[in-house]
């Protein structure tokens, strides 16, 4: 690792067009690169929008995807609702507005999490599956302890940077950690809301997960460390892992160039 990987200029701006979907009562914003490829679905973390993938846009387009991204309820674009709804069931909505049958989904933090619940309840939708720097919300008594013990009290109250980004990306670029905190202080639009799931996600959920698997943490994430992406490895058959160096909880901002490279040779393989 040196220092100059954790130094990528700064994305610009893709310039595509915002659109809006109706799905179940709400409207979701996202946009859309369009194209004959194949589709790749974009999942954002809880502290990001559709507007977080600068550095995965070109590198995915590049590549012939057909890539697309989208705002949860609550969050950049997309109003809250007084129901908050079913995460996963907005996104099939989604991608049946767009006539999308079947995608690739890759999803960060909370992004996972949606991307599992769905891939469960909608198995012949998902192609592949990148599950990366996630907890994964899983139910398990011993598991949920585990984690939780991770975050001490008053960890909530930490700036979104100390929480999400590993400190040697903050250190060695400062700038870029700087516009990290922008797309998250502007990525909601109210109180978060609490999506209802599909199914219980716990280990054995894991094992019946159908589509293969790519999972990619960070090992200076301070939600789910290395041995946490062991125990997924373990429990999701013939899944495949990339732990990313001096990396955080935000791997597709902290290290685009290993992320893009691990995710378009796992998407490849299709």
């Amino acid at each position: 690792m040196s220092d100059e990987a954790l130094r990528q200029p700064l994305p610009p701006p893709h310039g595509l067009a915002l659109r809006q979907a109706a799905v179940a009562g709400a409207l979701l914003e996202y946009w859309d690169t369009g194209g004959p490829g194949p589709a790749v679905v974009l999942l954002h973390p809880g502290t990001g929008s559709h507007a977080v993938w600068g550095y995965q846009v070109p590198a995915l387009a590049a590549s012939g995807f057909r890539v697309i991204a989208y705002s949860r309820r609550g969050h950049r674009g997309s109003p809250a609702t007084a129901d908050p709804g079913c995460a996963a069931t907005d996104l099939a909505a989604l991608l049946d507005h767009l006539g999308v049958a079947r995608a690739h989904l890759l999803g960060c933090a909370a992004g996972a999490i949606v991307a599992f619940d769905f891939a469960l309840s909608f198995p012949a939708r998902v192609a592949r599956l990148v599950l990366a720097c996630t907890h994964m919300g899983l139910e398990d008594a011993d598991y949920a302890a585990l984690s939780a013990g991770l975050r001490p009290e008053g960890f909530a109250r930490m700036p979104g940077s100390f929480r999400e980004l590993g400190p040697a990306y903050r250190f060695a670029n400062p700038a870029g950690a700087a516009a990290w905190l922008a797309l998250e202080h502007a990525a909601l639009m109210g109180p978060r809301l609490e999506q209802r799931r599909l199914n219980r996600l716990d280990r054995a959920a894991l094992g019946r997960l159908a589509a293969p698997v790519l999972l990619v943490g960070g090992d200076a994430d301070l939600w789910a460390p290395p041995p946490a992406f062991r125990l997924f490895q373990r429990a999701i058959p013939g899944s495949a892992l990339v732990i990313l160096a001096e990396c955080g909880h935000a791997a597709q901002w902290e290290q685009p160039v290993a992320f893009n490279a691990a995710v378009l040779g796992f998407l490849g393989q299709a």
